[in-house]
């Protein structure tokens, strides 16, 4: 029975403790996102924080508040990178946006109806705390996996991402729908404060959830170490020489002309997938999908992603990392085209399968397809260009919302144009020459030692 253990956790890569708690981080982030970017903050919002407002109006301010939060991260995102490399503190400088926006996220406990300014100013600061993180988390990937296990290691923490997404989404849900079961108040003629409690309570949860989940990376996962600063550029110190290098790696990226091809692709069909992450709870509410009907088909989406997340792994494999994002992207085109058309929660559960089936497949195989095509030693500098290219990503896409929203006054026209992304993102990604862009990372990493 040992054995076959071993086997099991030497093939999804359980069996090395920096690993083990590389991925780790993705359950522990996977709580926040699936709480607050996903399912349950967005329909509070609407429903509480904006109450008095039309629904329409709450979406397009929630989307607004998205789309400020993401800008703010996408500009930071590649400096933060080349400091990280100059100093050797990825790690540290993770810990310090985790604290920032869990510490965001447990504030959501103290908002009322009525009150969108605030919530919407902790939801920026929500997504600049977990976007901030990612910046350093994925640029650890390589470091933590040789080469030929970067698709597999990367699918399978967004396989156990899911699972943890999933497991504290049915626990959080169990809080809402059966409060009296935990001592909280329940029943007829609560006051506001009170009938909120039990959502409001799954936001602290949620910030702990996330930091104490985080703590075995920084035990076990090694700092890489940083890339010396030469004598000019010690002269100006490591912020000023961080800018400039900021500056010199843009150039460079241009250079690894595949790399930087595949940057454009991700940036374009990445803004369909994060729009409808991010977008998909506060549609539903709009358009009348009952609220327990959503969190539920989002909890769905969790588990159905577990299997499917390392199914993508073992189909990157057998047939190569970008057939296996097409057959992703040529889903999510199906998925936008029903969304158009979808009316019942039942139609919303559909959605919610396909997506789950698809959404860590496609994500985790464009981390580390990247990954791939960077030198390791330029992996935070690189990464924090990924970075960009993710969170503008999911800026365009809740942009487009609002606008869709000030010009048709419904959000069903901008679902439908999301199947341009997937079109135009694939069409770049065909023309990338993979295995040129890895000879010439391996060839500089080669030249560097």
């Amino acid at each position: 029975m040992s054995g076959v253990l071993a086997r099991i956790s030497r093939q999804l890569h359980l069996d090395r403790p920096a690993v083990r708690a590389w991925m780790l981080y993705d359950w522990a982030n996977s709580a926040m996102y699936v709480v607050i970017v996903t399912a349950i903050f967005p329909t509070f919002f609407s429903a509480v924080a904006a109450q008095g407002l039309p629904p329409v109006e709450a979406t397009y301010r929630f989307s607004l508040a998205t789309t400020l939060g993401l800008t703010i991260i996408a500009v930071l995102s590649p400096i933060l990178g080349a400091i990280a490399d100059h100093s050797a503190a990825k790690k540290r400088l993770l810990g310090a946006f985790l604290v920032f926006g869990a510490t965001a996220v447990a504030a959501m406990f103290f908002i009322r109806h009525g009150q969108w300014v605030f919530a919407a100013l902790l939801f920026i600061l929500a997504n600049i705390g977990v976007n901030g993180s990612f910046v350093f988390y994925d640029s650890l990937l390589p470091h933590v996996a040789a080469p030929d296990e970067m698709d597999r290691i990367s699918t399978a923490g967004y396989a156990l991402g899911y699972l943890g997404g999933g497991l504290f989404l049915v626990a959080c849900l169990g809080i809402i729908l059966a409060p009296a079961a935990f001592g909280l108040p329940s029943g007829a003629g609560l006051s506001p404060t009170e009938a909120t409690l039990p959502t409001r309570i799954t936001f602290v949860l949620t910030a702990l959830w996330w930091a104490g989940f985080s703590i075995p990376l920084f035990r076990r996962v090694p700092e890489p170490p940083g890339r010396a600063l030469d004598a000019e550029e010690a002269a100006l110190g490591a912020v000023r020489a961080s800018f400039r290098r900021l500056g010199y790696t843009f150039r460079k990226l241009r250079g690894y002309r595949q790399t930087f091809l595949l940057l454009l692709a991700f940036l374009i069909y990445n803004d369909g997938v994060g729009t409808i992450i991010r977008m998909a709870a506060i549609y539903g509410e709009e358009i009348g999908i009952t609220r327990t009907t959503m969190i539920a088909a989002i909890a769905l989406v969790q588990f159905v992603g577990v299997p499917f997340a390392y199914l993508f792994g073992g189909l990157a494999q057998r047939v190569g990392t970008r057939p296996a994002i097409f057959v992703g992207l040529a889903t999510y085109l199906g998925i936008s085209v029903l969304g158009y058309f979808m009316r019942s929660d039942r139609d919303f559960i559909l959605l919610a399968v396909l997506v789950g089936m698809v959404q860590g497949g496609v994500q985790a195989l464009s981390r580390s397809l990247f990954a791939s095509m960077v030198p390791r030693h330029l992996s935070g500098e690189f990464f924090g260009f990924f970075a960009v290219f993710e969170k503008f990503a999911g800026i365009l896409g809740p942009a487009m919302f609002s606008v869709a929203i000030l010009l048709t006054g419904s959000s069903r026209a901008a679902l439908l144009s999301v199947v341009g992304f997937f079109l135009v993102g694939g069409a770049l990604l065909a023309r990338v020459d993979v295995a040129e862009g890895q000879r010439l990372a391996r060839d500089e990493e080669r030249a560097l030692a």
